[in-house]
């Protein structure tokens, strides 16, 4: 079972049933990572920050369009 590099829990995931792509919660630490192999299983972390990021660049692109 793979651990959370974080925190160091083990992820309660399927390792079998995880796909490119999929995105895997910490329970202990609430870490997001998706899975961008799977022979052998590699994770990163998902920043929260580019969605934030993606957000503004989008308002402000709407900002400009008035």
């Amino acid at each position: 079972m793979p651990s959370c590099p974080e925190c160091e829990n083990d992820l309660d995931v399927e390792v079998d049933e995880l796909e490119e792509g999929d995105v895997v919660v910490c329970d202990e630490c609430g870490s997001e990572y998706e899975v961008v192999g799977v022979e052998p299983l590699e994770l990163t972390r998902v920043d929260e920050d580019d969605d934030e990021e993606e957000e503004d660049e989008s308002y402000d692109e709407e900002e400009d369009e008035e």
